[in-house]
């Protein structure tokens, strides 16, 4: 496409700056690049097919979703491997997930029996792609069944039902966001520690495990030389936004969006076109890019309204005001496309595709 003038774009507008995203996308990909260790990224945080494909022209091996429509799509995109991290239950979701995965490969984390009972009825004579590992809580309190035993216990019925035992799956997502200090580490490692430790006792009682995923861009840096940690899920790494910056200091904030001011009280406050239906507040208030001296107080339906703390700054109706991204998973689900730019101009245009 053409080159065109940022300022041009009806708002709200979401924009990625297509500079800092590429060199999140090449950090990333250069800490992978030697290791036995590989990225398969988490497609929820942009659900933008284009940018999937980035991440797998720089060495992922795969894509990770969340959910069976993230899945769906993918699948209908020519994703070749699909890491389906979360529970997926019900009759109807998983015959659809077995569909698919006659089309492509696809990996499915579980933690309860009646599931893997349910996907070996529902997937009897039928060739597909399909292939399960378990799921195990490794803190966060979630999903998943508690390490060593009962993920044994899981593994061996899974065996037992002839379905394909692929390895082990731990999300440690209480451990993403935390300060770089040594106990913090420590816990890090005990997390992986415990999948690999219940590796050892699947694999002592003959039980493949051929993947163990971990691992996100809290904690990429631990789970990706960690023995016996065969791949990352990181997802925020891409986009990155302010909320999560100063806990993954390795990587920007490329996402932010364009708003206009469309009311100003001199002095007190001015108001832009974008409220919760544009951009997400509910993990903490974005703030205004480039602007110091003004504070975002809160988000309504269609405003958000600014308050001006350095009463020097003096903004007119009409001015383009560029919001940074608190929580960029909340806010890239609100919009249908996000403008690729560099140095003010729109170089390219990403779908974003659920």
């Amino acid at each position: 496409m053409k080159p065109i003038d940022v300022n041009t774009l009806p708002t709200p507008a979401l924009l990625v700056d297509l500079d800092t995203m590429e060199r999140n996308l090449r950090t990333m990909a250069s800490f992978f690049e030697n290791k036995s260790c590989k990225l398969r990224p988490h497609f929820k945080n942009h659900k933008c097919i284009a940018l999937a494909k980035k991440q797998l022209e720089f060495g992922a091996i795969g894509i990770t979703s969340a959910t069976l429509y993230e899945t769906e799509v993918l699948v209908q995109a020519g994703i070749n491997s699909i890491l389906v991290a979360n529970e997926i239950a019900g009759e109807a979701n998983l015959k659809k997930l077995i569909e698919l995965s006659a089309e492509k490969e696809i990996i499915l984390a579980v933690d309860n029996e009646k599931i893997v009972d349910d996907i070996a009825r529902l997937s009897s004579n039928r060739k597909n792609n399909l292939s399960l590992v378990v799921d195990i809580d490794l803190g966060l309190k979630r999903c998943g069944v508690k390490p060593m035993e009962p993920a044994l216990v899981l593994a061996k019925r899974i065996v037992a039902k002839n379905l394909k035992m692929d390895g082990l799956m731990g999300y440690e997502g209480h451990l993403q966001r935390l300060d770089l200090i040594a106990e913090k580490e420590r816990l890090r490692r005990k997390a992986m520690y415990q999948l690999t430790a219940t590796k050892k006792l699947l694999g002592d009682e003959g039980i493949p495990v051929n993947i163990v995923s971990a691992g996100g861009t809290g904690t990429y840096a631990i789970a990706g030389i960690s023995e016996g940690i065969t791949e990352v899920q990181s997802g925020n790494y891409l986009l990155m936004d302010t909320s999560y910056a100063r806990y993954a200091p390795d990587f920007e904030p490329a996402l932010s969006l364009l708003t206009t001011v469309i009311s100003t009280t001199p002095e007190e406050r001015f108001v832009v076109n974008a409220g919760i239906k544009e951009i997400s507040g509910e993990r903490g208030m974005p703030s205004v890019k480039n602007m110091p001296g003004t504070s975002l107080r809160c988000l309504h339906a269609e405003h958000g309204i600014v308050d001006i703390e350095n009463k020097t700054i003096n903004v007119e109706v009409g001015k383009n005001v560029e919001l940074s991204v608190y929580y960029s998973d909340g806010t890239v689900n609100l919009h249908r496309k996000m403008y690729g730019v560099r140095n003010g101009m729109v170089e390219e245009i990403f779908e974003i595709s659920i």
